[in-house]
């Protein structure tokens, strides 16, 4: 009789997630990968189907446990004046605090649109969904604080402070200093 899985699916992507957060996918070695999930190779293959599968999975617990319980109050009605400029500087203090290590690495999504994984189909509709709900999210938080502005107005402002906020996730490991820069401009602009 074959043995059975004996652990926590969740704490094994958790465990997963950092290492393709830090490494990127492909630099994520297995036995890095082993390493981190306390798993063998055969047990994190068998339990995912591949490296893959396993990159799938952490993507799928950053959305749900690190980016939409930070979008949250940017995304049910009615959405509070200050949801946006909270987000933004929650991201800033998330970028310099010695707690939160992971968001120095930026963003995962992003991270993995500037390798060579972006051009996998699958993934690419992963990172413009997480876009679109990214910039739907700014969009309510905007018309919170300024529902009088134009929708043209608003759609510039939209735009601009979802680029800068994908420009600060992009800058977050190589100079944090510039991607909080990033976030207090954002920040100022709908204040």
């Amino acid at each position: 009789m074959g043995r059975t899985a004996s652990f926590e699916r969740e704490a094994v992507v958790r465990a997963a997630r950092g290492v393709f957060w830090r490494e990127g996918f492909e630099s994520a070695a297995v036995p890095d990968l082993e390493r981190a999930t306390g798993l063998g190779r055969s047990s994190l293959y068998h339990a995912f189907g591949s490296k893959r599968g396993l990159f799938d999975a952490a993507v799928q617990s950053y959305l749900d446990e690190i980016v939409r319980p930070r979008l949250r109050p940017l995304q049910h009605e009615p959405v509070p004046a200050a949801a946006l400029a909270d987000y933004l500087a929650g991201l800033a203090q998330a970028i310099t605090r010695a707690d939160t290590r992971d968001a120095a690495h930026g963003c995962l999504l992003i991270n993995a649109a500037g390798s060579p994984l972006a051009h996998d189909p699958e993934l690419a509709k992963v990172i413009t969904a997480y876009r679109a709900e990214l910039r739907d999210a700014v969009d309510r938080g905007i018309r919170a604080r300024r529902p009088h502005d134009a929708p043209a107005e608003r759609e510039r402002t939209a735009s601009t402070v979802t680029g800068l906020v994908v420009g600060s996730y992009a800058l977050a490991r190589i100079a944090p200093d510039e991607a909080v820069r990033l976030l207090h401009t954002a920040r100022s602009l709908v204040v």
